[in-house]
């Protein structure tokens, strides 16, 4: 049985789950408090609830699903715990009064516009768009990227349709790279990683089969660039620490 008092929610220890669509556009309660036994918070759950300002995700959850938070114009930040490995895409969309997220290390994985129309918390650097660690998108108009320091990830679909972009730099703290992250980069033909060893490709986001790359192969900027716009454009990627 859910909980509401005072304009909070509480969901008990009871819940596993927190269903697609089950509280999307209810502007009642300003916060939600997330039992430990949570483990997935369904799509478009909390789509449209305006009214929230603030919601406690705890350690238990793991994904949190596609548009799950889009549209809440009143959060101001968020913080994701450890336990969670995949935020899908558009997840918070339109949350306009973000201005701070945090992004743990465990997190492999995050969705095409999870954080479109999110102004005030996006942080711009020569053409690219950051949010905490991770890319997220990238101006089309752009030629050449050296990714910033301390980047962990790039979001899937990232630099889709940056037809002028010609050589990009990966930092060897980049860990993750979404499915599609360089699609359609057309003359896009360079791309140095510098860090080559243990890289794996799938087209599963959880890797539970996947092709090892070879760290020959990636050393070679072009054939890094071919593997990144057509060979594996559409797996996602991941170094792992076994392998390194």
């Amino acid at each position: 049985m859910l909980i509401l008092i005072a304009e909070v929610l509480v969901i008990p220890d009871s819940v596993t789950e927190i269903k697609s669509y089950v509280f999307s556009g209810y502007t009642g309660f300003t916060s939600v408090d997330i039992g430990n036994s949570v483990t997935d918070i369904g799509s478009y759950a909390f789509e449209d609830c305006t009214g929230l300002t603030s919601v406690t995700i705890p350690d238990s959850v793991t994904s949190i699903g596609y548009y799950a938070f889009s549209g809440c114009t009143g959060l101001t930040s968020v913080t994701i715990p450890d336990s969670v490995t995949s935020i899908g895409y558009y997840a918070f969309s339109g949350c306009t009064g973000l201005t701070s997220v945090t992004i743990p290390d465990s997190v492999t994985s995050i969705g095409n516009d999870t954080f479109s129309g999110c102004t005030n918390l996006i942080q711009k650097e020569n053409g690219v768009s950051y949010v905490d660690k991770w890319v997220i998108e990238c101006d089309t108009s752009v030629s050449e990227v050296i990714l910033r320091n301390g980047t962990v990830g790039i979001g899937d679909h990232a630099f889709e349709d940056c037809t002028e972009l010609t050589s990009v730099t990966i930092g060897s703290s980049v860990t993750s790279i979404g499915e599609y992250a360089f699609r359609d980069c057309y003359k896009l033909t360079s791309v140095v990683f510098e860090d080559t060893e243990g890289w794996q490709v799938s087209w599963i986001s959880d890797f539970s089969s996947y092709t090892s790359l070879a760290s020959t192969d990636l050393a070679d900027a072009s054939t890094a660039a071919t593997y990144l716009t057509s060979t594996y454009r559409s797996d996602y990627w991941r170094k792992s620490e076994a392998e390194a």
